[in-house]
């Protein structure tokens, strides 16, 4: 990776057996959630685009929109719902690389999230940056975010890998979708998308970008699921996301 590229892959990162222990972390967090919410300790939250929300136990639950029954788009956040999980804030072989990304000596946490592309119905996410949305909440100090996506699968074109497009972090805050009704996507006459990469690499792999950085994932095609562990990092000794409340008036700031 180049500092104009914006992005790193780590493959291999964690071995098989780690990833088989994350992994069965990962259904057991889904599992209990899934069944506190069947069992009414909810609260609903409905997005102007028409996306199902539920808190649940501190987290809150992404249901997939057009997915036959109920199926999990993510969890966020997570790593207090498991010791396996919360260990990775403190994980060298992240820590390390995201210090050096941010350019500080020292980071702390500022969300976690675990996503399903469950097979078959895992949706696609249309090119964004994850910027606007922590900027609603945190404001300036959103700038100082970057993610660490673990892999707990194989990332292929098929099952909806990263797409990503080198040094769009360098430009800023992108201009927004008019036609999205949530005001946090990017208008896509504004991505050059010719120039995007898809990241495919195998389970256990770590993807490493800042929250500037447009993206965007396709639907999962395939019979397996793709899940992934999200960890966003920020310099050490700031408030994490929980701690805020999301104002979308900050959006009119925007571009």
């Amino acid at each position: 990776m180049t500092d104009e590229q914006g992005f790193r892959l780590l493959t291999g990162l964690f071995g098989p057996a780690e990833v088989d222990r994350l992994r069965a972390v990962a259904e057991l967090v889904h599992n209990e959630v899934v069944a506190a919410s069947e069992s009414g300790q909810t609260e609903v939250t409905i997005w102007p685009d028409g996306h199902r929300l539920e808190k649940v136990r501190g987290t809150t639950v992404h249901w997939e929109p057009d997915a036959p029954g109920k199926a999990v788009r993510s969890l966020a956040p997570v790593s207090g719902l498991h010791s396996d999980l919360e260990a990775l804030w403190t994980e060298p072989r992240l820590t390390a690389p995201m210090a050096s990304m941010l350019g500080v000596d020292e980071v702390g946490p500022f969300v976690s999230k675990l996503n399903f592309k469950r097979a078959g119905v895992g949706s696609e996410f249309a090119w964004h940056q994850d910027f606007p949305y922590w900027y609603c909440c945190a404001g300036d100090a959103a700038f100082d975010v970057a993610t660490a996506i673990v892999m707990l699968d194989d990332n292929t074109a098929a099952n909806g890998a990263m797409q990503l497009v080198p040094g769009s972090h360098l430009d800023g805050p992108a201009r927004r979708d008019p036609l999205d009704p949530t005001g946090l996507l990017v208008d896509p006459l504004a991505v050059d998308a010719g120039q995007a990469v898809t990241v495919t690499a195998p389970a256990g792999s770590v993807l490493m970008f800042p929250g500037l950085m447009v993206h965007r994932s396709a639907p999962n095609s395939t019979a397996l699921d793709r899940r992934s562990l999200l960890y966003c990092f920020q310099p050490a000794g700031r408030a994490e996301l929980s701690t805020f409340p999301y104002d979308a008036e900050r959006l009119a700031l925007l571009p």
